[in-house]
């Protein structure tokens, strides 16, 4: 597992020393039959990461090697001491990188033993638009169609994303489909997916809604809407008319054509799956966007088998840190603020009903600008990964820091105490893909002396400091998913139905399941004997609801001083800070660059190096000449951990995702970025 597609791999461990011999693709598992990308089987095989093999303790300011006993007891410590002032002046930092059951455990110690309100389960850098965009939609999270749409549709839509790099396996699925369909790729950029595609459509950067209100406005204007499937199943439809403006202001509005918003308005007018990503979601307008994208699929009755609103999900176990975590909703996605959700919680996990927060708490970003007293990150590096990341780093130097990781990493060497974790192929558990399919997940090879498992990590600190919180310091999986599995009975997403057993024998369950031979096809439709269509949403008045977003002007636009937009994707090797890929050493940062821009700034050029800087800081650079860029354009590898030096902290105010994809940079002679970026 390296992304979120879900791929299943048969791995074999080596017959002498340690590490993984084989891995390929799984024939016999339900998502991928067979399929495997170049990424997911050389880091499952070879990752070039730096990898940990020991506890690690800072002793007068240099972190030593220490026993487990000492470095439990040093991170107890630290947190207990901390609690006690505030439970919210320990902020719990998880990831999409752990397994379902450790994502779980991790929860119920940060929500029922500290209390904090300061917890994320890291979604909330990359999925929180879409995730919030879909409950205010649907009233729940998580794509309605599945992979099975994908070769049932008419037109493909891939808009702020590039599956081509980031989830490979799914583009070859779409590629496939769309040999004999259509495919039309979004993006300001020409990316290896535009490249693949029968079209692109390149709005200026950071105008996608706009774009969007255009196409709806041209279906509305030409007598395309779904009239029936709209009276029937929606509601908001004549609020949102009176915000639309004419087609062709908001297409000025968004940099584009007439012609090439009839291109989009003509695709979503058949059976067409509409994709996005981090180009809609890391932007302080990404749940207004990513609205208005559904509003597409609503308006055009794209909201049955082959068609629909398909939010594309980074890391490899995203969407279960959503739904069995606690950071957006309890397990099932039971809301935060219902009562009775709360008291069965807290029944299940022993705990004092008054001790859990009242609320999801707020992102990373304002979780580290609050300024923690301790922090424990888990499978995660937000010294690379956070915007503003001179300012993150800061804000972690001066806390309590224990980092539990796989790897070395930046956020690593900064901390107090360091506890190795085990990684793919060492764990045992169960994941999530995009599409809502849970997979087991079993060892390849025996955890290397010197290493634990995540949830035996979580657990045993859990423990320490709340006695009773879990039954033993090193729980079975499958005793933790059960536990989990049944908080969900009878909610949204109901994973009663499903159990190690079915999963050993299945290999893959799709929710919601909630019963042991049920699972999950295409969410709120039905369709019954006699072809008659009906649809059904978890809304206060069980139809999906329309939303009335327009388009504002960035938060740091381009001018005189700064007259550049920088903007930030995936490379094909990298993912998850580039930690895996990048063997310890970050390397030079390739900067994507137009011909034409370079050569406006070839007196800066020094062999073939620039710096680029931004009001929070400055990077050193390689140039990398490339037309699919347009002019005034500079694009950053998000994964390197000198490109959120650049990046700005301003985040969604209905999200709390932060906007990483566009900022005011200017290049600059490399000297002059020679010495370190101070955070503002």
């Amino acid at each position: 597992m390296r992304c979120a597609v879900g791929c299943g791999h048969m791995q074999r461990g080596a017959d002498i020393g340690y590490g993984v011999d084989m891995v390929r693709g799984d024939a016999a598992h339900p998502v991928n039959q067979g399929l495997a990308c170049a990424r997911g089987i050389q880091e499952s095989r070879d990752p070039d990461g730096s990898w940990l093999t020991r506890p690690l303790v800072r002793e007068d300011g240099e972190l030593r090697t220490t026993t487990w006993d000492v470095a439990l007891a040093r991170a107890t410590q630290g947190l207990r001491e901390t609690h006690a002032n505030d439970p919210d002046s320990v902020a719990v930092l998880g990831s999409g990188q752990q397994t379902n059951e450790a994502a779980y455990a991790l929860g119920k110690v940060a929500r029922g033993g500290f209390g904090t309100r300061n917890y994320d389960a890291n979604t909330t850098l990359c999925m929180a638009s879409a995730v919030t965009a879909y409950y205010q939609a649907f009233g729940s999270d998580a794509p309605p169609c599945t992979y099975d749409d994908i070769d049932d549709a008419e037109s493909h839509v891939v808009w702020g994303a590039n599956p081509a790099v980031a989830h490979p396996v799914m583009f070859r699925w779409i590629g496939a489909a769309a040999e004999e369909t259509e495919l039309i790729t979004v993006d300001p950029v020409r990316s290896e997916t535009a490249e693949n595609s029968d079209h692109h459509v390149a709005p200026d950067p950071g105008k996608d809604l706009a774009l969007a209100r255009a196409v709806l406005a041209r279906l509305v204007e030409t007598d395309r809407i779904d009239g029936d499937f709209v009276e029937t199943a929606t509601d908001g439809f004549e609020d949102l008319l009176g915000t639309l403006p004419s087609a062709e202001r908001a297409a000025a509005d968004a940099g584009v054509g007439a012609d090439e918003v009839e291109l989009l308005a003509a695709a979503l007018d058949r059976r067409a799956l509409l994709y996005w990503g981090m180009g809609i979601n890391q932007h302080v307008q990404g749940t207004e966007t990513a609205r208005a994208l559904v509003d597409l699929t609503l308006a055009t009755g794209n909201l049955r088998p082959g068609g629909g609103p398909f939010s594309l999900t980074g890391q490899a176990n995203s969407m279960g840190t959503r739904i069995c975590s606690s950071k957006g909703s309890w397990p099932g996605q039971r809301a935060f603020g219902d009562p009775d959700h709360r008291r069965l919680v807290a029944e299940t996990w022993g705990v004092p009903v008054d001790r859990l927060p009242d609320d999801a708490g707020p992102g990373p970003v304002e979780m580290l600008a609050n300024g923690p007293d301790a922090v424990w990150t888990v499978a995660t590096n937000p010294v690379a990964g956070m915007p503003d990341a001179d300012n993150a780093r800061e804000r972690l130097d001066d806390a309590f820091l224990v980092a539990q990781d796989a790897f070395h990493t930046e956020t690593t060497e900064l901390a107090d105490v360091v506890l190795p974790a085990a990684t793919w192929g060492e764990s045992e558990g169960t994941t999530t893909n995009m599409e809502r399919t849970i997979s087991r997940v079993r060892a390849a090879t025996e955890i290397p002396s010197g290493v634990r498992a995540d949830i035996d990590i979580v657990a045993t600190i859990g423990s320490r400091l709340f006695p009773g919180l879990f039954e033993t310091t090193s729980p079975e999986p499958s005793d933790v998913f059960d536990e989990f599995a049944c908080l969900t009975e009878g909610t949204i997403a109901d994973c009663s139905g499903i159990s190690y057993d079915r999963l050993e024998e299945g290999h893959a369950v799709r929710w919601p399941a909630p019963e042991e031979d049920s699972a999950g096809g295409y969410r709120y439709y039905e369709r019954g004997e006699s072809a008659d269509e009906s649809w059904s949403f978890p809304t206060a008045t069980g139809n999906a609801q329309f939303s009335t977003g327009r388009q504002h002007s960035l938060p740091e636009p381009t001018d005189d001083e700064y007259p550049l937009v920088l903007t930030t994707a995936r490379e094909a090797d990298g993912y998850n800070t580039g930690v895996r890929s990048r063997g310890g050493v970050a390397g030079d940062l390739v900067a994507r660059v137009n011909p034409e821009t370079v050569a406006a700034h070839a007196d800066l050029v020094v062999e073939d190096r620039l710096a680029v800087a931004s009001r929070r800081g400055s990077a050193t650079v390689r140039v990398d000449e490339d037309a699919g860029v347009p002019r005034g354009m500079v694009w950053l590898p998000i994964h390197h951990p000198a490109t959120n030096r650049l990046t700005l902290s301003e985040c969604d105010p209905q999200s709390d995702e932060p906007h990483f994809k566009q900022c005011a940079v200017r290049l600059a002679a490399p000297e002059a970025a020679l010495p370190p970026a101070t955070a503002d």
